[in-house]
């Protein structure tokens, strides 16, 4: 038998890189700073350059965010409970407002997008009280905790990429604080889809999420880039009550946004 032919291939094979290894996780903060170590050299290998490395490097395990994560509860309210704790008719009072002042912009970015007023003043109200609370979490410290968490790893590791990618482009800082899971800007989007959609609403040559203008027009891009159809209804059972779905999977706070901006929109 000639053993040439196994012999040339057991030689390829042992020349072939090995396949990269995910970064290791865990359910508590122990080995968080061997964790990014790890992760600084699969981000590197993804394209994130110094900036990004140092932010990551910099970071330390946020507590505040593990503990917010363990404790969502107003999603499970009823719907009526829901708008009553967040506050629906005074984001309505507020919006209708907020439309009526600033009647061009809304109307430019239906034009452009699609998207009606309502829809994204309710998102904004919601989300911030209309910028009003952005957080106060460090925004690469929440999202590379929650990619260290063992819980969700694989949903939030893109976004610690999109984070790092942020800080290499100066869209955000090593310092830039937002909500509890590294939500950020205005109508708080997570740092992959940030960095993945974000328009320069402004037209100042940067994509700055905690600038009005910016974040709304963001906005827009993105519940069109995932499928909304303009000039069609969004209230439950329509086609665009779906792609309210893909801002937030809580059946609650789809009822909720479809609800208010009917409201404002009326």
């Amino acid at each position: 038998m000639n053993i040439l032919p196994r012999l040339a291939a057991a030689l390829l094979i042992s020349t072939l890189p090995l396949a990269a290894q995910a970064a290791s996780c865990s359910d508590t903060g122990g080995q968080y700073n061997d964790w990014k170590s790890e992760m600084a050299a699969e981000a590197k290998a993804e394209g994130v350059g110094k900036r990004g490395i140092d932010a990551l490097m910099a970071t330390s395990y946020s507590k505040a965010t593990i503990g917010a994560d363990r404790n969502q509860k107003s999603f499970k309210y009823s719907l009526e409970k829901f708008l009553q704790v967040r506050g629906a008719d005074t984001i309505v009072q507020q919006g209708r407002s907020r439309k009526a002042k600033n009647a061009g912009f809304y109307d430019s970015l239906e034009a452009a997008y699609g998207i009606p007023a309502g829809v994204l003043i309710a998102i904004h109200g919601m989300e911030t009280g209309f910028g009003g609370f952005m957080g106060d979490t460090n925004v690469v410290a929440a999202i590379a905790t929650l990619t260290y968490d063992c819980r969700r790893s694989d949903f939030f590791r893109p976004h610690l990429i999109g984070a790092l990618k942020m800080v290499d482009k100066g869209m955000i800082s090593a310092k830039t604080v937002g909500a509890k899971h590294g939500e950020l800007g205005h109508t708080q989007f997570l740092p992959g889809n940030a960095y993945t959609y974000g328009v320069d609403g402004n037209g100042d040559g940067v994509v700055d999420l905690y600038n009005q203008a910016d974040a709304l027009a963001t906005t827009a891009n993105y519940l069109k880039k995932k499928g909304w159809k303009p000039g069609k209804g969004y209230q439950e059972g329509e086609p665009n009550f779906a792609v309210i779905k893909e801002w937030n999977a809580a059946k609650v706070y789809q009822q909720a946004i479809a609800i208010m901006a009917a409201k404002i929109d009326s």
